[in-house]
C-alpha cells in the first residue's frame, strides 16, 4: 500500500467544486483510492459525498492510499490536484 500525505491548498477546502474534481479522477483511475482526514475517518477517495463529508479545510493534512501497479502515479497525480488552489 502506497501512501502520500498532502496539504490542502484550495482557500475554502474541499467544498462542491474541487471535491468533485478530486473524486472524479479518482473514480477514472482504475484502482480503488482512499482518502484520510488527519485525525478523522477513511473515505473512498470516488465518492464526493465520501470525500465532502470529511470536512476537509484550507491548510488541512490529508492522506492518500492505493495498491497496484499504476499506484505510485495515480497518487501523484490526486495530490497534485489537492494541492492545487481551485478558489484562486
Amino acid at each position: 500500500m502506497l501512501e502520500r500525505t498532502v496539504l490542502i491548498g484550495s482557500t475554502n477546502g474541499l467544498h462542491a467544486r474541487p471535491a468533485k474534481l478530486f473524486s472524479q479522477a479518482a473514480a477514472v483511475a482504475g484502482i480503488p483510492v482512499t482518502l484520510t482526514k488527519t485525525g478523522g475517518k477513511t473515505v473512498n477517495a470516488a465518492s464526493i459525498l465520501g470525500v465532502i463529508s470529511l470536512g476537509i479545510g484550507h491548510g488541512d493534512e490529508v492522506t492518500l492510499a492505493a495498491d497496484g501497479d499504476a499506484a505510485e502515479t495515480i497518487l501523484d497525480e490526486l495530490a497534485g490536484l489537492l494541492l492545487i488552489d481551485h478558489d484562486a
